[in-house]
C-alpha cells in the first residue's frame, strides 16, 4: 500500500487534528480544501497555513459551487445561523446538502491520480451538529463506494476512508492534538466569522469549541466577538 494519503483540510480544530494524527502514523499527506460557496473562505486560509505548519507534502483548494443550490445557512445569505444552540434530534439549518458526500468525493478523484489509497477526514459523532454525513454508516457506504466506482478498486487496490476522531468528544480530539503541537490558534470553527477573522461565540461551532476547551483545560486561543 502506498504511504500515501489525500487529507480533507477545512481549517477547522477537527480536520486540523486529523492531519496532525495522519502525519504521525508516518502519512505523506497531501491536504484537500474547498471554496465552496460557504459564507466566508477565511478557513482556505487557515488550511493553507496549517498545512504548511503541519508539513504536508502538498496542499491545493478546489473550488466548487454547492452553494449554488442554497438550503443552509452556511452558503444562503437569506438563512440565519442558528445561535440558540443545538436542538436535540434536529438536523440544523446549517447542514450543507452532500457537503460530505462531494468532499470525498473530490479526495477520492485526487486519491486515485496520485496512487494514494487513504482517506482521511475528520468528522466527529459525539460533540457534533447531528449532520447525517458525520456518522459511521455514511462513512462505511462511501467506502463501499469507493471501490466499487474506480479503477484502482476494481483493479483490487482498496481505498479506506479514516475517521480518527469520530467516536471521540471534542475534549479529547483537543487533547490529542496538543499533544501533537496542533497549533489551535491558526484553526477557526465559527459559522459566521467577522470579516475582523473574529469569532461569534454563539453559533453552534463556536459552542461546542468553546466547551471543548473549558473540558480538556487547555486555553482557548480564539479570538471571540463576545
Amino acid at each position: 500500500m502506498s504511504d500515501k494519503a489525500v487529507v480533507l483540510l477545512s481549517g477547522g480544530l477537527d480536520s486540523a487534528t486529523t492531519l496532525a494524527l495522519a502525519v504521525a502514523e508516518g502519512f505523506e499527506c497531501y491536504c484537500l480544501s474547498f471554496n465552496y460557496g460557504q459564507r466566508h473562505s477565511t478557513e482556505v486560509e487557515f488550511a493553507a497555513k496549517i498545512a504548511d505548519q503541519l508539513g504536508a507534502i502538498e496542499h491545493r483548494t478546489a473550488n466548487i459551487d454547492i452553494g449554488a443550490f442554497g438550503g443552509s445557512a452556511l452558503t444562503d445569505d437569506a438563512i440565519d445561523v442558528p445561535t440558540d444552540g443545538i436542538v436535540d434530534d434536529e438536523i440544523p439549518v446549517t447542514y450543507v446538502p452532500a457537503r460530505n458526500t462531494v468532499f470525498l468525493s473530490y479526495g477520492l478523484g485526487w486519491a486515485e491520480v496520485l496512487g494514494a489509497r487513504v482517506l482521511f477526514i475528520g468528522v466527529n459523532a459525539v460533540d457534533y451538529s447531528g449532520y447525517p454525513d458525520c456518522r459511521p454508516e455514511f462513512i462505511t457506504a462511501f467506502e463501499q463506494l469507493a471501490n466499487l466506482a474506480t479503477k484502482a478498486g476494481v483493479e483490487g487496490q482498496k481505498f479506506e476512508v479514516r475517521t480518527p476522531l469520530i467516536h471521540l468528544t471534542k475534549q479529547e480530539i483537543i487533547q490529542k492534538g496538543t499533544q501533537l503541537d496542533v497549533d489551535y490558534a491558526e484553526t477557526v470553527s465559527c459559522y459566521q466569522l467577522s470579516p475582523a477573522g473574529e469569532a461569534c461565540g454563539v453559533c453552534d461551532s463556536c459552542r461546542i469549541r468553546r466547551a471543548g476547551f473549558d473540558a480538556a483545560g487547555v486555553t482557548d486561543p480564539t479570538r471571540y466577538q463576545r
